[in-house]
Formats: structure tokens, sequence, C-alpha cells
């Protein structure tokens, strides 16, 4: 999608993706990965998540991606703290002890900015982009983080009812995508949520991909 989608999404306060709470789905499986206090997790296109004060709650590090500044200021006001706040060439950094949240076009992010990443968690941001974006992306975040373990969240539902955001993701595509790099899993059966999105109904389905 380009950017200005999203940020017009953000400044319509389209934001039904945000969660008002810490999400179960991460709370529940985030032993999948194996972390240990002061690891640190990469979260893209975050926005304002909750998740991330849960996860520094936890004794974790985190680096997240964001492309609206809005939302991230607002993520720092729900933290609590000021940041600081560096330029790096197309993007800035706002940075809190343990916490570095990129602004920008993520594709703009590169390996020696993001520095160490121990596991990534995806709620949804492999599916807020097209077909045409998800091999990027994919490759992308395996070189920022050297193929590092993910929790992955994704949506299912038949793409020729809604156009998306969110898209559709098989595990079809999972496999083409992280099949070399990771060993793929699916936990559960994908749970059903009614009237998903614009009443088409969707499967929620979460994936666990461990470093090969």
């Amino acid at each position: 999608m380009e950017a200005a989608f999203w940020h017009q999404v953000w400044k319509d306060r389209n934001i039904g993706f945000h969660q008002q709470q810490v999400y179960a789905v991460l709370t529940e499986n985030i032993h999948y990965l194996g972390l240990k206090q002061g690891d640190r997790v990469f979260v893209p296109l975050c926005g304002k998540t909750k998740d991330i004060a849960w996860l520094l709650g936890q004794g974790y590090r985190v680096v997240a991606a964001e492309l609206h500044e809005a939302a991230v200021i607002e993520l720092f006001e729900e933290l609590g703290v000021e940041p600081e706040i560096e330029q790096l060439a197309k993007l800035k950094r706002y940075h809190f002890e343990h916490i570095d949240v990129y602004v920008g076009d993520i594709f703009d992010l590169t390996k020696d900015q993001i520095g160490v990443v121990d596991a990534i968690y995806d709620r949804a941001a492999l599916i807020a982009l097209p077909e045409s974006m998800r091999r990027d992306y994919a490759t992308l975040l395996n070189q920022l983080s050297d193929a590092a373990p993910q929790l992955l969240v994704i949506y299912e539902y038949d793409q020729s009812l809604m156009a998306g955001p969110p898209f559709s993701v098989g595990a079809d595509e999972i496999g083409a995508l992280y099949g070399q790099s990771h060993s793929t899993k699916k936990l559960a059966s994908p749970k059903l949520i009614k009237d998903f999105k614009d009443g088409v109904d969707g499967h929620e389905a979460i994936w666990v991909l461990t470093s090969r």
C-alpha cells in the first residue's frame, strides 16, 4: 500500500486494528520463541500497540518500526516516558532505555541501524501489505534479524469477497515466504471471527517460525 493510504488511516482514526488491551495471542504463545530476559524483540508496523508495554514489563527489550509518526508519539505518551529523538537518514529514531522505534518506511531500515534482534512479533504486519510487497517484506525481516524466530499472526478469508487490507495469507504463501529460512508451524486450528470486516467472516491463524 502507498504510504499516503496509511497516513490517512491514522488521520481518520480508522484504526479498528488497534487493540485496547494486550493481545492474548502474545501472552499465551511467546514461550514458543524461547526468549530470556534482556532479549530484543522486533515489532514491525507497530502502531501504538499496547503489546510493547507488556513486552517491556516482562523484561524484554523492544525495537519497532512504524510509518506514521503520530502513532509513535501516542505510543510513548501511553508509556509515560519522554523519548530521545534522532534523525537517521530517511528515518527518525525514538529511544528510551530498552525501546527503540524507527519512524518512516520500514524498507529504509538497515541492519546496522536496527542492531541485535532475537525474535520477531508480527501481529498482522505481513497482511497489511499487498501480495506484490510481501516477498520483499519477508526478505527484509530475514536480513534485519538474521532470520530470527517469529510469532506471526495472520488472517485468512475469501479474498474475492473483500479487497483488503488486511489481506488474506494462507499456508502455501507462508511456506513460500519463509519455508527456506524457517521451519513453519501453525498453532491449533484457526479461530473463526464472525464479521471480521465489511461483513466477511475470517479466521485468525497463529504461526511459529523457527530458525533453521
